[in-house]
């Protein structure tokens, strides 16, 4: 009873064993592991605290839906029934790259077979060497001394220590896909394959992550400002049911071209010919190329054929004619030397360019400055650094490829990748199927959609798709005081446009249910950003009952975040920003999207899912969160990360309230997950006056190394926040992790299954057998229509599950969740709340933008900026106003 239940504390996973609604369940033994010392290392490199917290074992398999015959990018492995001998590898010195790594030890496998006795072993390029008999070294740790040529002519000496370390057992892993050891992966056996597969490509190409890349052939595409895009495969070894898979995929990545250092300043600097450049570079100029050529590695062409690397750590601002460095002369005296005397005497070379910068290599301190002139960009150097909207919509159309093509060059990169003739996969007694496998999937049904109005239609999907014709909000706000703000020359945005666009916005507004009662209150041209704050105060100021402020922008501009920043964080007015084009040019879609949105940020509901049609999981209240945690782009090392969190605010579900948190820089966990779903949880409670029975988490973002981390901390997390809102207070929780970057693709084995003039899988295809997890419960469910190149379905892995869903319950609910995301009349990739948590994140970057980012570089802003960095101060930009958290102002 109630009165004697002992209670257990929040480390021990805060249950409480009394009789709620839905009961948490200490894990049982069963679900229980200690730490496999085999376990790859979770991200930041430290162990889970044993025991582990196990995902649950797949309830059953889906049944609902019409099969459909697919056949995905995974090709079966077939592994002998045996151990392998993982040995491990010290090279000294140990900081020299993987490639170099690669070649010291096939240089000793060539030279010195006695160690090996004439086996092939394999090597990833660090520490772990496997082979398929024991060397004849045996246990002791053995050194052996390797030289390789130099760069510069000498011979460059290494010393390499070989220790077996460990067994591997491949019957265990056998075992274990049969479905015969449960929560026992060994992931040692699943390293060991994926190191032979890749032991080969990563001596032939060049390895990025989990794909391998090679120059292009023929004409490049070039991205612009001195990238190029290469392709390549991505290849990846899996586990499956009852077997291994090998997942290839084509991948294509920006590349920096192999130029010299001049061509590419050209590139940046838009200019025809270096030629054209006469005279030093200005400020920006300098800055611009300084940030894009900053870590990469170039190599010298004054002396002869020894071409030295080196890598750039800085621009210098002195020309090559005026920068110095202190030179030792054979007498001992220390002088300042100029770069351009200094080339003159030691090198007999006169530059050409002597007012353009160095570029300063190595190590800062030591002072080393080269002329641009005598610099190529190394070849095989991957662009990590963000692409421009340009250089992004280039890559897309040099990469799309409909379904069928994708597919086609698939198979081609099987064949030209013969695994089955690799002599290192051969040793080890592996073979590859040639072919695809065929897996059968299901066409889920879509759920019918209710709108509102006289009429009361409802919508039946059809494709991933539905309109809005003939139909009305199920919720239409009424708009009576609203202002246009619009922030370009009266000349681009005349008033005869903008009185036509407020026309046919309002004309379709009143067709959705959604009148505008009025015309604006309030129409003002303006310039500048320093402008929106006052304007929106004074509007505020003037009428007190203001619902919305359209505003019209020229294009991509800062102004934008200031909009965002000053409507969401200062005043709490609803803004709804539109591009110039799409007022000058209005479009019935682009105004009925525009409505969309419009109507949810005032409070509005535009559709529901019909109740009667809906999963169990409705029938006591429940609340679906997602959350999703964004990190700053690739190259910055100081701004934080946001982690974002929705939660559903009603029952159909439609209305989603947020909360947004700072966190350490690239950090996945959500380090305040408890306090979040704590304002989430009474927030649920004040819309609905229920309390949650059953909390569905999907979780966006979270990689599968991730997992264990992930569960340990964020169920213990969202088990805090219902222990300390309520003793006992107990709802069922369901941790569902939603997985976007992935390699795997489905296609139609039969063409007239193909949706679209991409040839696409239908919208609703869902796959759990064949390609998902020996024993644990996850499924594959594509819910968008593909539009242009190879859809690509989401990976669902449930962590833990309270509620005991069925396959078919949960594969439906997400489904269908995927039908409630208000700003299209479309079913989209990945739930909606999950969905929302990403647009959440993604707008508190902008709230986060500094103001000196948006208003040029002021001196006198320096200390403002480091204010403006503090946990507090950062904590307090991404905080929305109450007026605005009350509605869905992300959408």
């Amino acid at each position: 009873s109630e009165s004697t239940a002992k209670c257990i504390s929040v480390v021990e996973l805060t249950v409480r064993l009394c009789p709620p609604v839905m009961r948490w369940q200490l894990p049982s033994p069963s679900l229980l592991r200690p730490v496999s010392s085999s376990s790859p290392p979770l991200s930041g490199g430290s162990p889970a605290p044993p025991p582990d917290l196990l995902p649950p074992l797949r309830p059953d398999f889906g049944q609902s839906g019409r099969p459909i015959m697919l056949r995905a990018n995974h090709f079966q492995v077939k592994t002998p029934s045996c151990s392998l001998y993982h040995y491990d590898i010290s090279i000294v010195p140990d900081k020299c790259p993987r490639r170099v790594n690669r070649d010291i030890i096939e240089v000793l496998v060539q030279r010195q077979a006695e160690y090996f006795a004439m086996q092939r072993p394999v090597f990833d390029g660090r520490k772990n060497l496997y082979s398929r008999n024991p060397l004849p070294i045996g246990r002791e740790r053995v050194e052996v001394q390797v030289t390789l040529p130099g760069g510069d002519g000498k011979e460059r000496m290494f010393k390499v220590g070989i220790k077996l370390v460990a067994q591997v057992n491949l019957v265990q892993l056998e075992k274990a896909l049969r479905g015969e050891e449960v929560g026992i992966m060994p992931f040692d056996a699943i390293q060991a394959l994926d190191v032979v597969m890749r032991h080969l490509p990563s001596m032939k190409y060049t390895p990025v992550g989990r794909s391998f890349f090679a120059p292009p052939e023929g004409e490049p595409h070039v991205l612009g400002n001195g990238r190029e895009v290469w392709f390549g495969f991505h290849q990846s070894i899996r586990p499956s049911q009852w077997k291994m898979m090998l997942n290839i995929d084509v991948s294509a990545t920006a590349f920096y071209k192999y130029q010299p250092v001049l061509d590419f300043l050209c590139e940046l600097l838009e200019l025809d010919s270096i030629e054209k450049q006469v005279r030093p570079l200005s400020d920006s100029q300098r800055v611009k190329f300084a940030k894009e050529i900053k870590g990469l590695k170039v190599e010298v062409t004054h002396t002869g054929p020894i071409r030295r690397k080196y890598r750039v750590c800085n621009v210098t601002r002195r020309p090559a004619s005026a920068q110095t460095f202190p030179l030792q002369m054979e007498s001992g005296d220390v002088y300042d030397c100029s770069v351009v005397h200094y080339f003159k005497e030691k090198h007999k070379i006169s530059l050409r360019f002597p007012f353009l910068p160095c570029l300063q290599v190595g190590q800062e301190k030591k002072h080393t400055y080269l002329p641009l002139e005598v610099c190529n960009l190394v070849p095989g150097q991957r662009c990590i650094k963000k692409l421009s909207e340009i250089q992004t919509s280039k890559m897309i159309r040099a990469t799309s490829r409909t379904a069928p093509d994708r597919e086609r060059e698939i198979n081609k990169l099987v064949a030209r990748a013969d695994f089955n003739n690799d002599p290192f996969v051969q040793d080890f007694g592996i073979t590859v199927d040639q072919r695809m496998v065929s897996v059968t999937g299901r066409v889920l049904p879509p759920p019918k959609l209710q709108y509102g109005g006289r009429n009361r239609i409802q919508a039946m999907p059809e494709r991933g798709v539905w309109d809005m014709r003939g139909k009305q909000f199920h919720k239409g706000v009424e708009i009576t005081v609203w202002a246009v703000v619009v922030f370009c020359q009266m000349k681009y945005c005349p008033e005869e446009k903008l009185k036509s666009f407020v026309y046919q916005l309002k004309k379709i507004g009143n067709d959705a249910g959604m009148p505008f009662n009025r015309d604006p209150c309030y129409v003002r041209w303006l310039a500048g950003m320093d402008t929106v704050e006052p304007v929106f105060k004074h509007i505020k100021a003037q009428f007190a009952d203001l619902q919305l402020v359209t505003i019209i922008l020229p294009g991509k501009t800062p102004i934008y975040a200031e909009v965002k920043r000053v409507g969401d964080t200062q005043l709490g007015v609803a803004t709804q920003c539109v591009q110039l084009k799409n007022v000058t040019r209005p479009s019935t879609q682009t105004l009925s999207n525009l409505c969309l949105k419009i109507n949810v940020k005032l409070g509005g509901i535009n559709s529901i899912l019909v109740p009667n049609i809906r999963p169990l999981v409705f029938q006591s209240p429940v609340i679906f969160m997602g959350a999703d945690v964004t990190h700053p782009p690739a190259g910055d090392d100081k701004k934080p990360s946001i982690a974002a969190l929705v939660g559903s605010m009603d029952a159909h579900p439609s209305r989603y309230s947020a909360s947004v948190r700072v966190q350490q820089h690239r950090q996945e966990i959500i380090a305040e997950l408890a306090s979040m779903v704590r304002e989430m949880l009474i927030q649920f409670y004040k819309s609905t006056r229920f309390k949650p029975q059953r909390i569905v988490f999907y979780r966006d973002g979270v990689s599968e190394g991730q997992f264990q981390q992930v569960l340990q901390h964020e169920l213990v997390s969202i088990r805090q926040a219902c222990i300390k809102l309520e003793e006992g207070y107990q709802p069922g929780i369901t941790f569902i992790v939603v997985q976007k970057r992935h390699h795997t693709r489905l296609f139609c084995s039969d063409p007239k299954d193909q949706c679209g003039r991409s040839g696409n899988i239908p919208a609703g295809t869902t796959v759990d057998v064949g390609i998902t997890h020996p024993t644990e419960f996850d499924f594959f469910l594509c819910s968008h229509a593909g539009v242009q190149g190879t859809s690509r379905p989401s990976h669902y892995h449930v962590l833990w599950d309270d509620n005991e869903f069925t396959a078919d319950e949960l594969q439906c609910l997400t489904y269908q969740l995927c039908h409630t995301y208000v700003r299209c009349t479309r079913s989209v990739s990945y739930p909606a709340p999950a969905y929302y948590a990403h647009l959440v994140a993604f707008r508190a970057r902008y709230h986060l933008q500094e103001r000196e980012d948006r208003s040029g570089d002021g001196s006198s802003t320096s200390q403002q900026s480091e204010d403006a960095r503090s946990p507090a101060a950062m904590a307090a930009a991404v905080r929305v106003h109450e007026d605005v958290n009350k509605v869905m102002y992300f959408a």
